[in-house]
């Protein structure tokens, strides 16, 4: 068998030239090489495949059985190597297949891929779209070995392996049904812990969370009743209940029935970014996939 690693790759882009042309001088033209130089690369090729390659004929050159079984795959082997070294082609939307897998929980869901949705079914109508849920312990090695393509995370929880961009910056607000009968202004913080508190734990089980690391360093405690892992299931609590809940704000975009008002504590927001792997930073689809859920996220 032939070693690859022994063929120098100009060999195999003279030969192609050399069946095409079929005449040293023309292809030594094609090559901008000399004829001698065109000449010892025939010479090393025929050394190589232990074949004459092309003989000496009334018409030029004229290729062995050998030399005929090598010319279609060795063009197609070329083509395939220009096209991996060269430039990154561009991305069509409309005509694209892909299926991109997206870690996120359910904030992310609503606050960043379903304003994104409609702008990513209209541009992109052949394209899949796998929403996974986003463990933070799993998303380096997941971007790593291609499981997702895109992550949906704040910017403090980032792994530091992964490409990040920051989308938006996100507060606490109070929130509560509308009629709410012990809010009908912005209560006092006395007012605001003597309230019925629920949480979400994205873990699970906790009844403490960053509003509560602020009211202890303003030396006060709330009431927290009812711990939940999802967003989304919490808002439809509080639209039923006497509940209420410091939540982002982005979740409040549609929900007439709940109200939001300014907390009387200072609750530090948050960061969300889209994170993903240095292999796919590129790559012309996965670019347009960002720019096109940042720019929904944007209005």
């Amino acid at each position: 068998m032939i070693n690859l690693r022994q063929i120098d790759l100009n060999l195999l882009l003279t030969l192609d030239v050399l069946l095409s042309e079929h005449n040293v001088t023309r292809a030594a033209q094609r090559l901008h090489l000399s004829q001698p130089s065109v000449s010892v690369h025939l010479a090393k090729l025929r050394d190589i495949f232990s074949d004459p390659l092309l003989l000496p004929g009334p018409r030029g050159m004229q290729p062995t059985a050998r030399a005929e079984e090598l010319r279609e795959p060795l063009r197609l082997a070329l083509q395939a190597l220009e096209q991996a070294l060269g430039p990154a082609g561009s991305f069509d939307p409309a005509g694209a297949s892909n299926t991109w897998r997206i870690a996120a929980a359910d904030y992310g869901e609503s606050a960043i891929l379903l304003p994104a949705l409609p702008r990513l079914r209209a541009a992109a109508p052949g394209a899949r779209l796998a929403v996974v849920p986003a463990v933070l312990s799993r998303l380096a090695r997941q971007a790593e070995q291609g499981e997702i393509d895109l992550a949906l995370q704040t910017s403090a929880d980032a792994p530091p392996s992964l490409r990040r961009r920051a989308l938006f910056t996100e507060r606490y607000v109070l929130v509560a049904r509308k009629g709410h009968p012990k809010l009908k202004r912005r209560p006092t913080l006395e007012q605001f812990c003597a309230l019925e508190h629920a949480i979400v734990s994205p873990g699970g089980g906790s009844f403490t969370g960053v509003t509560d690391e602020a009211l202890a360093a303003a030396g006060a405690a709330r009431r927290v009743v009812l711990s939940v892992p999802h967003f989304l299931f919490l808002r439809s609590a509080l639209a039923s209940t006497d509940l209420v809940a410091m939540l982002p704000s982005r979740l409040l975009r549609d929900a007439p029935e709940l109200q939001q008002l300014e907390a009387p504590v200072a609750v530090q927001g948050y960061e969300m970014a889209m994170l993903w792997h240095e292999r796919v930073h590129r790559d012309p689809a996965h670019k347009w996939l960002r720019d096109t859920i940042a720019a929904a996220v944007a209005e």
